[in-house]
């Protein structure tokens, strides 16, 4: 049987109370749940699986899922990994630039309270 490599389609969440980013990539062999932190209780795990079933992000055969436990995901691997973030060049230099001058600001203030320091002892 000739099967089809298609490029597996992503998903990317936020749970801002948790501090968890979650990627979601659905492929002909299975759907990876990638998390940035290992956050999510075996039964929030499986809540998560039928909130994506029933929102259409992956097949309806997980919509009934109910069992917990790490072995018991039909098809779904829960990978703690945070390698898929990646953050473009353009922040990463106006981040640089903010802190060169912050850094700059910083010592020229400094130097300024240290002289007014001395030149103002009686």
């Amino acid at each position: 049987m000739n099967s089809i490599l298609t490029k597996p389609v992503c998903y990317e969440f936020c749970f801002p109370e948790k501090d968890t980013l979650v990627r979601v990539e659905v492929a002909n062999e299975g759907v990876t749940v990638r998390a940035t932190r290992d956050t999510f209780t075996e039964q929030r795990k499986a809540s998560f699986v039928r909130e994506l079933a029933s929102e259409g992000f992956i097949a309806d055969s997980y919509r009934w899922f109910s069992a917990v436990g790490p072995e018991s995901y039909l098809g779904i691997r829960w990978v703690i990994d945070y390698t898929w973030l990646v953050i473009p060049d353009s922040v990463i230099a106006t981040a640089r630039h903010f802190m060169l001058w912050l850094l700059l600001g910083s010592g020229v203030l400094w130097l300024a309270q240290m002289s007014w320091l001395f030149l103002s002892g009686d």
